[in-house]
């Protein structure tokens, strides 16, 4: 359940925020939405997929933690183990919203920020304060104001980039067959990922212009993060013990 409601250093003048990484607090999940800005970040610890909206027909680039529903295999008892934490998940429980602006006699929406006050990170004894005593905002939530804006514009800039890999016919699905150290059979299905074969056939003129938008940078980050299948295969076999 979400309580999604909008911020203010009225009624949340006491708020406060628990940023410690624990599954208590929602960071058991599987994968979390990631964009193609951060591709050069996200791409030195977890693999990244493609993943598909069934109603939609679009697709949003994952970064994926693990196997199964509810597995992070980069939480530990004692914190998030990488060095990089995906913004999307970085900014909860925090959430950039619209509301109509009547300046200047337009009408244009505005984005502001609200909060999930059903987030388990919500608190009014412990955690990082959100304002300031007399109402001014914390250095917190400065930061969460630049990463959400940073979200989304990388939103913004990446449902162009997906439309251009798809244009170009450079997304295929993927399933993964794994076999754990104890016999175990695990697959991770759902997903799609860039096709290297369609990727080298394309003309200079195709390329050129992918360059030119600055989309082959993520792309061969989005390749390169295939490595990390390794390391979700290890981690997975080091709980066997």
């Amino acid at each position: 359940m979400t309580n999604h409601v909008l911020l203010n250093n009225v009624d949340h003048k006491d708020l406060r925020v628990v940023t410690t990484r624990a599954a208590e607090y929602g960071d058991n999940v599987k994968g979390a939405m990631t964009f193609s800005w951060e591709f050069r970040n996200v791409q030195a610890h977890y693999p990244i997929f493609f993943s598909k909206n069934a109603e939609t027909e679009k697709f949003t680039a994952v970064a994926v933690f693990g196997f199964e529903d509810d597995e992070n295999l980069f939480l530990s008892e004692a914190d998030w183990e990488a060095s990089y934490v995906p913004l999307t998940i970085e900014c909860q429980p925090f959430l950039i919203g619209f509301q109509q602006s009547t300046e200047a006699g337009g009408t244009d929406k505005e984005p502001v920020i609200h909060i999930d006050m059903d987030s388990p990170r919500i608190s009014d004894s412990e955690g990082e304060p959100v304002f300031l005593p007399h109402g001014g905002t914390s250095e917190y939530l400065d930061r969460i104001s630049s990463i959400l804006n940073t979200v989304t514009e990388g939103f913004e800039a990446s449902q162009l980039f997906v439309e251009a890999l798809v244009e170009h016919d450079l997304l295929e699905s993927f399933t993964l067959d794994v076999e754990l150290n104890d016999g175990s059979q695990h697959r991770l299905v759902g997903f799609h990922t860039i096709n290297e074969d369609v990727l080298s056939q394309l003309d200079g003129d195709a390329l050129a212009s992918l360059n030119e938008k600055g989309f082959l940078q993520p792309i061969y980050m989005a390749l390169a993060s295939l490595s990390n299948i390794r390391t979700l295969i290890d981690k997975r076999n080091a709980l066997l013990g």
